[in-house]
């Protein structure tokens, strides 16, 4: 058994918790940025390829007191580097450091002696390369996963090492090579999901689909399919883990839940190139014949059925759209909300001060960041015209 962590966007980790607990993984212990939990190498391969709301997986590789850099260099060194990077070939490295009240507290000298450890350690030349960006991000190209991310954090002169395991991040499903303006990433798309307790077969309508995240991750989920079923992870070219990689992937893919049969997924926007690009990314995924997309401003938006869930990602800050229109924008969502589903529960990703302008009683279940904003997912159980949130 390992040491594994699940890293996580601040706000989501009872989400990613919830999810180990789902997959048989847990229990996990949540920590601000992720969730820590044990497990095999079945564990960490069944981790990146059902987790949804995770960033990725990393695996600890060793814990030990640093009080100098002989010592940290020593420690290092006696890691079996071997295990994670073939033999004879070239290494690229991107090493993440951290230090908090610790007598080693140059992260640079720190990411230097990991290069000169791995180095020493393997016998051959090592390329020390940025970390990766998790941030958002554009078009998804294919990546051969060339760059071995290494997180090595001081905190009070011990320090731990791990490896991610999963290479990109996950929130890079594979799906999502065309984007509309601010994409949203497919983890956040299904944290509102969770956040929001949608179940497959509660109708579903987005009605600022963009690039159709939010509607393609509960098609995804609704039919079954593991959120990294189109990717594959650096694990599988670890030499430690490469020849029961196939095996493993495998035997994780049995834990895909049952599709639902009645699962009425809609999906619009008023720019025609968004629901392009919405149709194109669900045909990628293998779930366009699961949702019904149409270009249709949200003013035109009616109910197709008597209840449902109305989860969608408005535009809002200075990525999308004027600020001083922003507000009439969402006191115009309220007006539809109370008039035309009043018996619809309703959740809209925003900042708070906008959400206090719907003039529906939306309640926030989760908080986080997106695009460098603080927001919220607030939700209304009804969208009835006679309860107004005062915030």
């Amino acid at each position: 058994m390992r040491e594994l962590f699940a890293v996580a966007l601040p706000g989501l980790e009872p989400l990613v918790a919830a999810e180990l607990d789902g997959l048989g993984l847990g229990p996990g212990r949540v920590v601000p940025g992720g969730v820590g939990f044990r497990g095999d190498w079945a564990a960490l391969v069944a981790a990146n390829l059902h987790l949804r709301t995770a960033t990725r997986v990393l695996v600890r590789l060793a814990e030990f007191p640093a009080v100098g850099f002989p010592v940290l260099s020593k420690r290092l060194v006696d890691i079996p580097w071997e295990d994670l990077f073939p033999p004879h070939a070239p290494v690229r490295l991107a090493v993440r450091a951290t230090a908090h009240k610790s007598r080693l507290y140059h992260t640079g000298a720190i990411a230097e002696r990991v290069h000169l450890a791995v180095a020493a350690r393997l016998g051959s030349h090592v390329e020390l390369a940025h970390p990766h960006d998790d941030g958002e991000d554009g078009p998804e190209a294919s990546s051969s996963h060339s760059t071995v991310l290494l997180v090595v954090r001081l905190e009070r002169d011990r320090c731990t090492v791990s490896v991610d395991s999963s290479g990109d991040p996950l929130h890079r499903r594979g799906y999502r090579l065309a984007t509309a303006k601010a994409p949203l990433r497919p983890t956040l798309a299904a944290a509102l999901l969770a956040a929001a307790g949608w179940r497959p077969g509660e109708p579903l309508l987005d009605p600022f689909c963009g690039s159709g995240t939010i509607a393609i991750e509960a098609a995804l989920m609704a039919h079954g399919k593991p959120a990294g079923a189109l990717r594959d992870f650096s694990c599988a070219r670890w030499p430690v883990l490469a020849a029961a990689y196939p095996a493993l992937r495998k035997a994780a893919t049995r834990l895909s839940q049952e599709p639902c049969l009645y699962a009425p997924i809609v999906a619009s926007d008023r720019d025609e190139g968004a629901v392009t690009a919405a149709r194109a990314n669900a045909q990628r995924a293998g779930v366009d014949g699961a949702i019904a997309f149409s270009v249709r401003p949200f003013a035109a938006c009616e109910p197709f059925s008597a209840r449902g869930l109305l989860l969608t990602n408005p535009p809002y800050g200075v990525r999308v759209g004027r600020a001083r229109t922003l507000r009439d924008l969402y006191a115009h969502i309220g007006h539809v909300l109370r008039d035309r589903f009043p018996a619809w529960r309703a959740a809209l990703l925003c900042p708070p001060d906008l959400r206090v302008t719907v003039g529906v009683a939306l309640q926030p279940v989760l908080s986080t960041r997106t695009g460098g904003l603080a927001v919220e997912l607030a939700l209304a159980e009804q969208a009835r015209a006679d309860v107004r949130s005062r915030g």
